[in-house]
């Protein structure tokens, strides 16, 4: 993960005592910044699979305990994608192809998650369509970020729905269907509904935003 600090997005977790211990005995470990990446794709598929397999489990503890554990994976997910980046600045352990590992795996893990979501969720009509419209709309954004930086703009992390607001409502979507379990197709449909209203908003702030950067300086 080869960002400046400058252009890493603004995280207070990153100043949490037990993330600056992770990451500082990963970094004394060896642990590559690019296997924990990795990881992040690894923990995503395992949320996936828990959704996919919500619709067809016995209704009951099993359904339960999938959907609790693709909010651990969803959370999990993110966990790497935080240590990653600490391990590689933080722990001085750099590389070339971090910035390829920085930003492949989480494209694919967003795409994992929010898309499976759409298919736990398949009793409601075109409400996987919708999943695959939040994983399409979750990759604009990071590539409108990308866009930011390649003409000069900087990075811009502005939301109301980044990444980890994604998350979040993942998460608390499957917790939530595992409370009001009969309800969670329901759940994770309104869940992907609010992510695809404020993922589109935060592609149109951040392509104004590019705009106003772009703009010449009246002398």
């Amino acid at each position: 993960m080869p960002e400046s600090s400058l252009q890493r997005r603004p995280l207070k977790s990153r100043d949490a005592p037990w993330a600056i211990r992770t990451a500082a005995w990963m970094a004394r470990s060896g642990v590559s910044p690019n296997a924990i990446s990795v990881a992040s794709v690894v923990f995503a598929s395992a949320a996936g699979g828990c959704l996919l397999a919500c619709p067809v489990a016995p209704a009951g503890i099993a359904s339960r305990l999938l959907l609790v554990g693709a909010a651990c994976g969803i959370q999990l997910r993110l966990v790497c994608n935080l240590l990653d980046g600490m391990v590689a600045i933080e722990g001085q352990r750099r590389s070339a192809t971090g910035g390829l590992f920085n930003e492949i795996p989480d494209r694919v893990a967003d795409a994992v998650i929010l898309v499976c979501a759409g298919y736990a969720a398949r009793p409601l009509p075109h409400v996987t369509e919708l999943g695959w419209l939040c994983a399409c709309l979750a990759i604009l954004t990071a590539y409108l970020r990308a866009l930011g930086q390649t003409l000069g703009c900087g990075a811009c992390f502005l939301g109301p729905m980044a990444k980890q607001q994604r998350m979040a409502a993942m998460t608390l979507a499957a917790l939530a269907g595992a409370v009001a379990l009969p309800w969670s197709g329901r759940i994770l449909g309104l869940a992907l509904g609010v992510i695809a209203a404020g993922t589109l908003l935060t592609c149109v702030r951040r392509i104004r935003f590019m705009a106003r950067q772009l703009q010449p300086v009246p002398p």
